[in-house]
């Protein structure tokens, strides 16, 4: 959508406020533009909330493959759409896949990974988004110099196929063994972790450390009651509910899916193009390529970073770039002259060296974000529950990402034309609370394993009087104590491969 809402093509298909002076069309109302923007992550939010139980019952695999094909279908219509309405049901149906993806892709990786590993894993999800958005950016860029309808068509025609790539690349990968396990499926679940851990013997000390916590952890949570979304919300639950969901939400008040949907806008008001062109898009889509980039020192050190540093560090400098941002659009903007953008959420205009401060400050920003809040924010919710609880409370963390998604696409428009340059101000505002909200209540969670995670949080558990009393700025990364453990047991089935050579030459 962002690299499309400033073509003409798409500006004269859905045309309601006329033309101007210079007879370029004006598009959507700001209200409908977003509504429109918001109508995919609205959908989102649906399919978040139903995903748990679809996941639970259906598996993580099938899950994903099902949003797969929900993707599809929303694709045919959007790309055929020949109205408004017609727009926003294809975004709807867009979103109710992307909620169900978004959800439970992130369980399925966490629950195939191992500990030192799972941070980088998952961020690699992270990082295969941002590549997505890059392509498709550059997709509709190319596709803009098309006449007619076929700039906005054909980019939204494209993006089915990598449904069809996920669904069928699907269908080799194995699925959750704690799902499997869950099912009373245990043979398969030994063959999964016997592939993914063991490296094809199931005797590895590491698959059967594995599968005896995995069993423990499932016979414990069949012994209590079956699991709703109220649970959630229990005294005993509560705390790590709230830490999962603000995770979600604080992710997107950094501001960040301001810069990805209209960026186009921003950068108008700092004077990279004038109305009617497409030479705003290439710059926009320099920071779609900082985003690609930045994300990779995440996925080499995430997991030596920990959870906890990079969430606080990330918040900082985000809200520092929204400070400059702030302040340069409220000292050298002005309104602009009559006729000069096509949106009035396109409200100011800077010129000179504010305007390329500006630029610098937003790439900085999304510079800030990739390594920091963008994989981490996925990574972490899914750490923090139960297995009983997993598949429902991250889709309870991944809708409210989506309600905040749908509340600031639609907000940003109409926001831009009447608050302007304090939308920035109010961003920063989100950052800092977000900073300290970290700090005081987000335990670290990176390198320990999901059943160890589970005793940070439940005093009843046996290894939960380490725990007790510990403040949330005192838990730490035990990155070192993991791949020492890891090294130890690999060892250790080093060793028993040899003494069992060695007895069988013996023999003969």
């Amino acid at each position: 959508m962002s690299a499309i809402i400033s073509t003409q093509p798409y500006l004269c298909q859905f045309n309601q406020r006329g033309f101007d002076a210079k007879g370029l069309c004006l598009g959507p109302t700001d209200d409908v533009q977003g509504g429109i923007t918001a109508a995919m992550p609205g959908g989102s939010w649906l399919g978040a909330l139903i995903s748990g139980i679809v996941s639970d019952h259906f598996g993580r695999k099938t899950s994903i493959q099902l949003g797969a094909i929900i993707w599809i279908v929303g694709s045919v219509v959007v790309c055929a759409s020949v109205n408004i309405p017609m727009l926003a049901i294809g975004r709807i149906i867009n979103g109710f896949s992307v909620g169900i993806c978004s959800a439970q892709v992130p369980v399925y990786i966490s629950e195939i990974s191992p500990p030192s590993k799972r941070g980088r894993l998952i961020g690699f999800q992270q990082w295969a988004i941002t590549w997505g958005i890059l392509i498709m950016f550059f997709i509709c860029y190319g596709s803009s110099f098309i006449p007619g309808t076929a700039a906005f068509r054909l980019p939204w025609g494209l993006q089915a196929i990598p449904a069809v790539l996920l669904f069928l690349g699907l269908v080799i990968l194995p699925e959750s063994p704690r799902w499997l396990a869950k099912k009373d499926r245990w043979d398969e679940a030994v063959e999964v972790l016997t592939l993914i851990h063991g490296k094809g013997d199931p005797n590895s000390p590491w698959v059967i450390r594995e599968l005896s916590e995995i069993r423990e952890v499932v016979e414990f949570e069949r012994a209590n009651a079956d699991v709703s979304y109220f649970e959630l919300f229990t005294p005993k639950m509560l705390n790590r509910t709230t830490v999962g969901i603000f995770t979600q939400i604080w992710s997107q008040l950094t501001g960040m899916n301001v810069m990805m949907y209209y960026i186009t806008y921003v950068f108008t008001m700092a004077g990279l193009a004038e109305p009617g062109t497409n030479a705003v898009l290439l710059p926009s889509g320099i920071q779609f390529v900082i985003n690609v980039v930045m994300t990779v020192p995440a996925l080499l050190w995430m997991d030596r970073w920990g959870r906890r540093p990079t969430l606080l560090v990330g918040a900082f400098l985000m809200c520092l770039w929204l400070c400059v941002n702030a302040g340069l659009f409220a000292v050298y903007g002005r309104a602009p002259y009559p006729g000069e953008f096509t949106s009035t959420a396109e409200s100011m205009a800077v010129e000179g060296p504010p305007a390329k401060a500006i630029i610098a400050a937003t790439y900085l920003f999304v510079a800030s974000f990739a390594p920091t809040w963008g994989p981490v924010s996925w990574t972490y919710p899914p750490e923090l529950f139960p297995l009983r609880l997993r598949g429902k409370a991250v889709a309870l963390c991944t809708s409210s990402n989506w309600a905040f998604n749908f509340a600031l696409a639609y907000f940003v428009p109409p926001a831009f034309a009447n608050i302007t340059w304090r939308v920035y101000v109010l961003f920063a505002t989100f950052c800092a609370a977000m900073f300290l909200h970290v700090f005081f209540m987000f335990p670290e969670t990176a390198n320990k394993p999901l059943e160890e995670i589970e005793e940070m949080f439940d005093d009843s558990k046996p290894g939960a009087i380490k725990y007790v009393g510990t403040p949330a700025w005192k838990t730490k990364n035990t990155r070192n104590l993991v791949l020492r453990q890891e090294r130890n047991e690999m060892l250790s089935s080093e060793e028993k491969m040899g003494a069992t050579g060695e007895h069988k030459e013996s023999a003969a």
